[in-house]
């Protein structure tokens, strides 16, 4: 029997209580193949910050590495938003995004049909349902360059190589070529150097895909399209901070925030898993936060870091359904819906399972 080993960061906020439903939905699956799981817990973000003063100790990274996988929560929340900014949780992301080599972050928006009414959008503008996937650099631009600041002003640079912007691009053809063959490839070309270079190498990338449908969009108009025409959207490739901004703004328009999965992949099969949405400090402890975006992240990992596409399909499945039987958390439910806890939630997609 095959067992993988998982290091699981369970973070701040509701993020222990989230990953908590994902685990009992892995263990559920597993029971019923052939593979079992190792979950080894690390400390990650504001616990870390607490605990350890440094918000991704280097033994939580060590762990990581020493996995096939990692499953993550949420990190951060107000207790800590004073502390200098390389001490705080988000800083922490970004280390072990650099040092797990984690370049490509993939976010799916997929509008559940049951729940077309969450959307902020006219219906006739998400008619035919919505999925989009945008593939976000993770590791290099603006968040990554050298910054500096003094007593009056303060600076952050943007820089991209060649290299992270083949490797970026290469994953949105392979990716397209498995969907609807679209790639839009977002920048700021018309004002930024970096972005010009960007334009350049993603095109000689789409000479390589033939079949794949290649086009430019300025950030400012993809951000306008997206809520005007989004389905005209299939893979959205872009950059470290327009991808953070609009992979949020897709987020959104699906209806909730706390439906939806990602996958921040190295090469290799190797990647982090976690949920879109953040720590949630003020529902912590209550049990009621919704577990399907850590869930659907699971299924991604199953996808992508360890060969079962098959059950992957089951548990996307299974949530689908829990969906379309009324399952609702309080996030998704509307007036004179039942209200399921997180426990509740997690238990309807595992009776799917079973099923």
């Amino acid at each position: 029997m095959k067992t993988y080993k998982i290091a699981v960061l369970g973070g701040d906020g509701i993020g222990p209580e989230v990953v908590e439903g994902a685990i009992n939905i892995m263990e559920h699956v597993a029971s019923k193949n052939n593979f079992s799981f190792e979950f080894n817990h690390y400390l990650a973000g504001g616990c870390a910050i607490d605990e350890k003063n440094d918000p991704m100790p280097q033994e939580t990274i060590d762990g990581c590495k020493a996995s096939d996988a990692v499953l993550l929560g949420a990190v951060g929340g107000e207790k800590w938003d004073t502390l200098p900014g390389k001490m705080r949780p988000e800083s922490g992301l970004l280390r072990i995004r650099a040092e797990l080599g984690l370049f490509a972050n993939l976010r799916p928006a997929q509008l559940f049909k049951e729940l077309a009414d969450a959307c902020p959008l006219k219906s006739e503008l998400t008619e035919g349902g919505l999925d989009i996937l945008v593939i976000r650099e993770l590791t290099g631009g603006i968040y990554f360059g050298e910054k500096d600041r003094n007593e009056t002003s303060g600076y952050d640079t943007l820089k991209y190589s060649d290299y992270e912007i083949r490797r970026i691009a290469k994953v949105a053809f392979e990716t397209a070529m498995k969907r609807n063959k679209n790639v839009v490839s977002v920048d700021k070309a018309n004002v930024l150097e970096s972005s010009r270079v960007w334009r350049e190498y993603v095109a000689e990338v789409a000479k390589e895909y033939p079949e794949v449908t290649q086009t430019n969009m300025y950030v400012d108009n993809a951000a306008m399209q997206l809520v005007r025409y989004p389905n005209q959207f299939d893979v959205i490739v872009t950059g470290n901070m327009f991808g953070d901004i609009l992979s949020d703004e897709a987020a959104m328009i699906t209806g909730s925030i706390g439906m939806l999965p990602s996958a921040s992949l190295a090469e290799g099969k190797f990647g982090l898993y976690e949920p879109v949405h953040g720590s949630a400090p003020d529902i912590a402890g209550q049990g009621i936060a919704n577990p399907i975006a850590t869930i659907m992240s699971v299924a991604m990992m199953f996808r992508y870091s360890l060969d079962l596409p098959k059950q992957a399909d089951e548990i996307e499945s299974a949530v689908a359904k829990a969906v379309a039987q009324g399952a609702r958390t309080k996030d998704i439910a509307v007036e004179g819906e039942k209200v399921l806890s997180t426990k509740e939630m997690t238990q309807c997609i595992i009776d799917n399972l079973e099923a």
